[in-house]
C-alpha cells in the first residue's frame, strides 16, 4: 500500500529498528572513514582526487532514507543519519563532533525526498531522496569544501558521480534492503 500515511505516535518497535539502523550504520560510517582515506589516495595519485567525496558519499547517506523507507514515519530520516553520525563519531571517526552537522545536513536532504510526496508515496520519496540529498549536500560542499572555486564543466562532473553514488547506495540498495526484509518476512509487506 503505496499511499499509507501513519500517525505521529512512533510505536516501540519502530523506536528498537531506528536504534538498530543508528548502530548498524554509526559502524559501517566509522568503516568508510578509512575506505574514504584509501580511495583518497588512489585517486590522488591519479590526479582525480576531488571525486573522492563524490564517490564515497553513497554510503554516508544511507541511513536516513533505510528510515524513512522502512518506517514510513516524518523525521525518520533526520533522525537516522544523526543517529548513524553519532556512533561513527563516538566510535573514533576521522571527522571528529563535524560529523555530526554532516549527519544533520545528509539527513534534511534525504527527508525532502519523502516530504515532496506528502509523506504519502514512499517509494516516490526514497527515489526523491537521492535527488534531493544530491542538490543539499553537494550546496554544503560548494560552501564548506569551496566548490564554488571550480569550473562550471568541473561542478557537473561532481554533481553527476555525487548523484550516481547517492543513487547506487540510498536508492538502489536501501530498496533491495527494505524487500529483503518484507521478503523474509522480518519486516510485514505493505
Amino acid at each position: 500500500m503505496q499511499q499509507e500515511t501513519k500517525s505521529t505516535t512512533w510505536h516501540l518497535q519502530e523506536v528498537i529498528w531506528l536504534a538498530l539502523i543508528g548502530i548498524a550504520f554509526g559502524l559501517i560510517y566509522w568503516l568508510m572513514d578509512s575506505v574514504y582515506q584509501v580511495t583518497g589516495v588512489l585517486l590522488g595519485a591519479v590526479g582525480l582526487q576531488p571525486l573522492n567525496d563524490e564517490l564515497t558519499l553513497g554510503p554516508w547517506m544511507m541511513a536516513g532514507p533505510l528510515a524513512s523507507y522502512l518506517l514510513r514515519r516524518i523525521g525518520a530520516g533526520v533522525l537516522g543519519e544523526l543517529l548513524g553520525a553519532s556512533g561513527e563519531m563516538l566510535l573514533g571517526g576521522t571527522f571528529g563532533v563535524s560529523t555530526l552537522l554532516s549527519g544533520v545536513i545528509q539527513g534534511v536532504g534525504s527527508e525532502l525526498g519523502f516530504a515532496l510526496t506528502g509523506y504519502r508515496n514512499w517509494k516516490a520519496g526514497l527515489w526523491l531522496s537521492t535527488l534531493t540529498g544530491t542538490i543539499v549536500t553537494f550546496a554544503w560542499s560548494m560552501i564548506k569544501s569551496g566548490y564554488l572555486h571550480y569550473s562550471w564543466s568541473m561542478l557537473l562532473i561532481l554533481f553527476i558521480a555525487r548523484f550516481i553514488s547517492i543513487f547506487i547506495f540510498a536508492g538502489l540498495l536501501v530498496y533491495w534492503i527494505v524487500n529483503l526484509l518484507e521478503r523474509s518476512q522480518i519486516l510485514k509487506k505493505r
